[in-house]
C-alpha cells in the first residue's frame, strides 16, 4: 500500500523560500510519475509541479521560474523547493504518485488516486 508523508510547510513574508519534502513509501512501480498539488480554500486542487523517471518536469504556468521540483537519488524522496514565495502561493500542499503517465496529464488531479495528508504553506503579505 503506498503511503506519502509531507512535510516543510510554514509560515513565510512574500519574497521568501520553503523546501517541501514528501516521503513515499511501499511504491512498487518500475516507473512514476510524481507530482506536487496544491488546493487553496474553496478552491479545486491544482497540479504544481511533475517529474517523471525519464527525468522530464513540467512546472504550472505560476510557478516557473520560482519552483524547482527533485528527487534524491536511490531514494523515495520527492522535493518542492518554493522561492520568491508569493500570497497567492498559500494552500495545502500535497504529493502523489502513480505509474508513468504522459506529462500533459501529469498534472492533473484526476489522473492519480493516493494522497497524503499534505503539508500547510502560508504566505503573507
Amino acid at each position: 500500500q503506498v503511503h506519502l508523508v509531507e512535510s516543510g510547510g510554514g509560515s513565510v513574508q512574500a519574497g521568501g523560500s520553503l523546501r517541501l519534502s514528501c516521503a513515499l513509501s511501499g511504491y512498487t512501480g518500475i516507473t512514476y510519475s510524481m507530482t506536487w498539488f496544491r488546493q487553496a480554500p474553496g478552491k479545486r486542487r491544482e497540479g504544481v509541479a511533475t517529474l517523471d523517471h525519464f527525468g522530464n518536469t513540467i512546472y504550472a504556468d505560476s510557478v516557473k521560474g520560482r519552483f524547482t521540483i527533485s528527487k534524491e537519488k536511490d531514494t523515495h524522496i520527492l522535493r518542492l523547493q518554493m522561492d520568491s514565495l508569493k500570497p497567492e502561493d498559500t494552500a495545502l500542499y500535497y504529493c502523489s504518485v502513480r505509474p508513468y503517465v504522459v506529462p500533459s496529464l501529469a498534472l492533473s488531479e484526476n489522473s492519480f488516486h493516493t494522497w497524503g495528508q499534505g503539508t500547510q504553506v502560508t504566505v503573507s503579505s
